[in-house]
């Protein structure tokens, strides 16, 4: 989502659902793993441990990485929804 005009907190929200917590883990280290590599080491990273919802920070970009029941009930889609989708993959 690009959430740039509706908060400045970041530029773009990345949001995706992992099918459990430990893939959820996993998605978050590959994340954090490309960024590095990338020379964009995270400002922060939150909920790793528990892999419900993982929050990886880059600054510009914020990923979020869920299982589908905290999505569901979170639901940030509907929280930013002023913020236009630029990529949605189901």
């Amino acid at each position: 989502m690009n959430v740039s005009e509706v908060t400045t907190i970041a530029d773009l929200f990345v949001i995706l659902s992992g099918r459990g917590e430990r893939q959820v883990q996993a998605i978050a280290e590959a994340v954090i793993e490309r960024a590095t590599e990338a020379g964009r080491r995270p400002f922060g990273v939150e909920g790793l441990g528990g892999g419900r919802w993982v929050l990886v920070d880059l600054g510009d970009v914020i990923v979020h990485a869920f299982v589908p029941e905290e999505r569901g009930l979170y639901r940030l889609e509907r929280l930013w929804g002023d913020a236009p989708v630029v990529l949605r993959v189901q």
